[in-house]
């Protein structure tokens, strides 16, 4: 079985991902469940899976009735479209974080006031 470049990169980030969700589970993040935790880690974990063994993908590519070996491009794209995905949503998270806690803030201190 020959290698690609694309797969030692797509195994390196998916890894990153997967590590990085356990790490934010087991530290007990405010914003990390185990929902997140299982998401990331099938997302992720399937990514590897169809790295590792393209003929599933290849598989699943003749059962939908996709031609053509197009499945390197198509992973690449769920790879950026799930890593914008993750980013955007922790973004979010956070910015809600702070707007909490700014209107916690503002309450107590009209409160003393």
């Amino acid at each position: 079985m020959k290698i690609h470049l694309y797969q030692i990169a797509v195994i390196i980030v998916s890894s990153l991902m997967i590590y990085q969700g356990l790490d934010r589970y087991f530290k007990k993040q405010k914003n990390q469940s185990f929902l997140k935790l299982l998401i990331r880690v099938i997302v992720w974990g399937g990514m590897i899976t169809i790295v590792v063994y393209p003929k599933i993908s290849m598989s699943l590519a003749e059962l939908i009735g996709i031609e053509g070996n197009i499945n390197a491009v198509i992973l690449v794209g769920f790879i950026l479209i799930f890593l914008i995905i993750f980013k955007l949503l922790n973004a979010i998270e956070k910015l809600e974080q702070q707007i909490t806690e700014i209107t916690r803030k503002d309450s107590l201190e009209k409160i003393k006031k």
